[in-house]
């Protein structure tokens, strides 16, 4: 699938204007992931941003420990990674493929940069965030 129709299928871009979607096709690269195979491990810096396009994934906190618990699962149109890139911490759960994944990756920097010249890219970021916070809110308090 190529870059900018992955990214224009994505909930949260769709609703971009068409140059600032080529400006962040432009600056993705499409990777492919195979079953079992970790996208991004908890605990490292924070590379890059995730769409993914095809397959499944879960979103796990304390891979191979003892206490290891899935926060969710991620099918097309889902995105990840966006906290680390903005706050700079380090990643707070991996994440597995389920199945084949593919992937757009948006590097640290160019998402950034793109940000801070099409601010619209980071109004369509918060609404998710928020929804994000208020469903982690919702699972620790009854």
């Amino acid at each position: 699938m190529e870059a900018r129709e992955a990214l224009a299928r994505a909930p949260m871009f769709s609703s971009l204007k068409k140059g600032t979607l080529k400006s962040l096709a432009r600056a993705a690269k499409v990777r492919r992931f195979a079953a079992g195979e970790l996208l991004v491990e908890e605990g490292e810096e924070a590379a890059a941003f995730f769409v993914l396009c095809r397959g499944q994934a879960e979103v796990v906190k304390g891979l191979g420990r003892d206490k290891q618990r899935v926060l969710g699962n991620l099918t097309e149109g889902d995105f990840f990674g966006e906290m680390a890139l903005l706050d700079g911490f380090p990643r707070s759960a991996s994440v597995r493929a389920v199945s084949e994944c593919e992937c757009v990756v948006l590097a640290r920097w160019d998402l950034l940069a793109l940000i801070r010249t099409s601010p619209e890219v980071a109004l369509a970021i918060l609404p998710v965030l928020s929804r994000r916070l208020r469903d982690c809110e919702d699972q620790l308090l009854p």
